[in-house]
Formats: C-alpha cells, structure tokens, sequence
C-alpha cells in the first residue's frame, strides 16, 4: 500500500477513540474515507455529524458490510479478526491496519524511534514509568499508545520527540504487522481476551509481535513461569541483527539481566563487563510502592531507558518522580492501626495474584464479573496470607468456592448484593475482620461493570468508604 493515500479508498471501521481521529487523518491526507460503525446511538451520531461535516461518508449500524471500492481498511482494535466485514476484506484481498499500523506507516524519516511495551498486566504502569526516566534524562518524550497522547496524534502533530514510551495492547498488535520498535518488553502472560484471540496460543502469539524487528533490546520476565513464557516469545522473534535479549528478575540478575541485589536495583546489562561488573540504578524505596509486581515494572522500564542509553542516574530520578495511576495498589488510609489498599485495576487473577504478594496478612475484599476466569490457583497461592475475605459481585460464588476447597479455615462474608451501597458494607465487614497490622486490600480479581461503570467508580467507592471509616 502506497503512503500516497490521496484519491485512495479507504473504510474506517469503528468510531470512537482512535476511529475518529483515524478519519480525520486520512480524510487529511486526501483520501475517500467511509467510517461504518455497529452503533447508532446518540454519540454515534454526534461523531457522524462531525466527521460528515468535514466530507467524510459514515455509515451507521452496519459493520459487516464491505464498502465497494475499499482497498484499504483501518480498524479500531477491539473488532474481531473474525468479524465478517474481515472475512470480507481477506477474500477480496484487501489489507487491514489498526491505528497503530497506520501511525507507524505515517512516520517520517527522522520520526522518534519507539520503546514499547505490552503484558497482560502491568503495561500502563510500566509505560509511564518509562516516560518518567526518559524526561529525567532530558529527552523530549510523552507516553502514548493505549494511554496518554494517542499514537496518530505524536505521529502527525506538530510537537517534536526524541523518543516515544509507547503502550501497546495485544489487540493493537494483532493489526500492527509491519511494527518494528527500537527495543521491546513483555512483562508478563497470563490467560486474558481469549474470546478475542481464541486460544492462549494466539493470545501470546499477538503479544510476542511486539519483538518482531526490534533493533536493540527484546527485554523479557526471566522469573515467569508460564508457558509460553515471554522469553520464548524473544526467542521465536524476528529480529536486526545484534538485538539483544535482555531479562529482567526481582532477584540476583545474571550477565545480560536487570535486577535486585540487597534492595538496590542493579544492571548487568548494559555496563562492560558484564560477566563481573554491575551498575546500581536505585534503590527499591525509590519505586512507589515498592510490591514485588511494581519492582519488576520499574526493572522493565529501566532495561528499555537503558537499551536508549539513558544514564543509570536518570533512572533513579525517574522513579523517584513517577507517581503511580489511582487504583494501583494505592495506599487509601490507616484506620486502627490497619492499612487499606485499592487495587481496583486488578481486573483479572493474574493482577489480584501480584497485589496479594505484597502483603502479609490480607483481609481480602474480592469479586465481580469473572469472564470465565477460575480462582483457585490463585486462592491456593494466596491462602496463608488471608485473615479473613468479603465477597462481592455477580460471580463471588466462584470465589467463595475457591475459598472453601483451598483455605477453608479463612472466615468469608459473601454479601448478596450488587448495588453501589455493597462496598460501604464490604468495608465495614473487612474492618470486622481485620487485626491490627493488618492490611484491607481491595483486589476484586474481576471485571467491575455488575456493580460499578467502571474500576475507576470501584476504587472511588472504596476510597470513600474508607475515608467515612477514619471521620
């Protein structure tokens, strides 16, 4: 496909976040653009009527249906590859991009190379702390991708960076064949949209594009344990010449590795000598909060800011001025000697298993909608830590059985109800059960639209049942 899009037609399937802006370049760039769009609500047609007013064709309600002419199709990244407006697209040979495709093609020929990150859990985190280090070394740089500036708008926009810290999703990846980013992580794998993907094999193939090419640093988990682990998606990897594989471990780290040496955070990646020498990076007090999870996100960020070259100075600083996104294991407040955390964005088990590490003697406060997850490896790896566990949400029953089969000993409050006011009950249950020394920890491990608009309005409501706790 020529970067020549004048006179070129071109389908954007899906409004919204990147749609949208999706349109707006192309139609920019003098191409025949037609939006088709499932919906055809209000919002809908509010961005109908601005994309129309600009010369753009939209049509609403029908997705499925290939355009006549298309030769090229951008697609926002949570439709389905086998949607059969794709099914469609493959038989008349017609090529899709996501936006993130699309912004990479758009690239001039000095643009800003790019750090990229993915993983199921840890990814938005990791990012800015990245961005963070980078500005501490004094390079023009922004957070983008799934978070912050989207990635057309860096890519088009009149701001110049010297670097991009840049979140990818494994949706996004799955629309992004020709992707080559300068250096790469995966955090970590854990079973997550495999109604999107259709296995775990696929889940992990999507997610391992992000190494495809990379120039320098393919930064992988050495302490996973999943199979397929984010090193043998390094492995399976395309890449120039030279690249390098580069783990990272909350332990002593090997030659090549980043890691943790009687807490201070050290690299044995990118010094000489690597077989004997090490460079101190910080120290884990330096990373907010300091949970064995945000440890391993801050050693991630660090490999790719110094696969950029980025001086081990800068790093510290970097950390030192990241200040975590709200619902990230954040400390809320001390109520009778007991500490309560919101985790809200601990969406999945995989998450829920990294926050319930962290602590000690856990009052765990749990449930919600479960998308088909099970919970009883991560009960059973949590259960010695539990002092006691409020339940809430459509799907706490699965987790109440978890609790029965592997930590029967540990008291449960199974609240049966799933309005908003459950959580003001769930946390005056959790202080019932909690000693002091203890720490309250919100961690639904599920999905929060039974109860709440999203898991932003779940931490807000904990938060402020919490608050009501201390007045």
């Amino acid at each position: 496909m020529p970067s020549d899009f004048t006179g070129k037609h071109v389908t954007v399937a899906g409004l919204g976040v990147s749609g949208v802006p999706a349109a707006k370049v192309l139609h920019g760039l003098g191409a025949h653009v037609t939006v088709v769009n499932d919906g055809d609500d209000e919002r809908a047609r509010a961005q109908a009527a601005e994309l129309e007013a600009l010369g753009v064709t939209v049509r609403l309600g029908d997705g499925d249906t290939l355009p006549e002419g298309t030769e090229l199709i951008v697609t926002a990244p949570g439709w389905k590859p086998d949607k059969p407006l794709f099914t469609a697209a493959r038989e008349a040979g017609v090529p899709v991009w996501g936006d993130v495709e699309l912004a990479w093609r758009l690239r001039g020929p000095d643009a800003a190379p790019w750090l990229a990150v993915t993983g199921t859990n840890g990814k938005t985190t990791t990012v800015r702390m990245l961005a963070s280090i980078l500005k501490a070394a004094g390079l023009r740089t922004a957070a983008v991708g799934n978070i912050g500036v989207s990635l057309l708008d860096a890519v088009t926009g009149e701001e110049e960076y010297d670097v991009l810290a840049v979140e990818l999703s494994s949706y996004q990846l799955h629309w992004a064949p020709s992707l080559r980013a300068h250096s790469a992580a995966v955090l970590n794998l854990a079973p997550d949209h495999l109604d999107w993907h259709g296995s775990m094999e696929a889940y992990a193939a999507d997610k391992g594009r992000i190494y495809e090419g990379n120039r320098v640093a393919c930064v992988y988990n050495a302490d996973a344990t999943d199979k397929p682990s984010t090193e043998d998606l390094v492995r399976a990897a395309d890449v120039e010449e030279g690249c390098r594989a580069i783990g990272f471990t909350l332990g002593t780290p090997g030659p090549s590795q980043l890691g943790v040496v009687e807490g201070i955070l050290v690299d044995r990646a990118f010094v000489e000598n690597r077989q004997k020498n090490a460079q101190e990076l910080a120290e884990v007090s330096d990373v907010n909060p300091p949970a064995p999870h945000n440890i391993a996100n801050a050693l991630a960020a660090a490999a790719l800011a110094r696969a950029y070259g980025v001086p081990a100075a800068a790093v510290r600083d970097g950390l030192r001025a990241f200040t975590p996104d709200a619902h990230r294991i954040a400390h809320v407040a001390d109520v009778d000697s007991v500490a309560y955390v919101d985790d809200s964005k601990a969406t999945n088990t995989h998450a829920a298993e990294a926050s319930l590490a962290a602590y000690e003697s856990i009052v765990w406060i749990a449930g919600g909608l479960a998308k088909g997850a099970t919970f009883d490896e991560l009960v059973a790896g949590a259960a010695k830590r539990l002092r006691g566990a409020v339940l809430i949400g459509a799907d706490r029953a699965l987790i109440r059985e978890a609790l029965a089969r592997h930590a029967p000993e540990v008291p449960v409050v199974d609240l049966d109800r799933t309005d908003t006011g459950a959580m003001l009950q769930a946390v005056q249950e959790a202080r019932r059960l909690a000693r002091p020394g203890d720490t309250v920890l919100l961690a639904p491990a599920c999905a929060s639209m039974d109860m709440f608009t999203n898991y932003n309005k779940r931490g807000d409501a904990f938060a402020e049942a919490v608050r009501g706790l201390g007045a």
